[in-house]
């Protein structure tokens, strides 16, 4: 029996990873989140190095205290 390979094209990914069509995932995923969160919190996507990133973030005072007492933002991931 013979032992069949399997190569990865890392070239591939890379442009998988930072496709915009990765990117359209990305901003649907954190846009849920950030409705999940509420009023006061912010989404963003950019492309890094090695792939495009996506985050959600509490912009106003109120949202930061909100996110600091009760991890609102941690708690819409899940």
């Amino acid at each position: 029996m013979s032992k069949k390979g399997f190569a990865l094209n890392y070239a591939g990914v890379g442009q998988l990873l930072k496709s915009p069509e990765m990117q359209a995932i990305l901003t649907e995923r954190a846009s849920a989140i950030r409705k999940r969160c509420g009023d006061g919190y912010e989404q963003d996507i950019y492309v890094g190095k090695n792939r495009a990133n996506a985050m959600v973030r509490a912009e106003t005072i109120k949202a930061k205290r909100d996110n600091m007492k009760n991890n609102t933002i941690l708690k819409a991931v899940h």
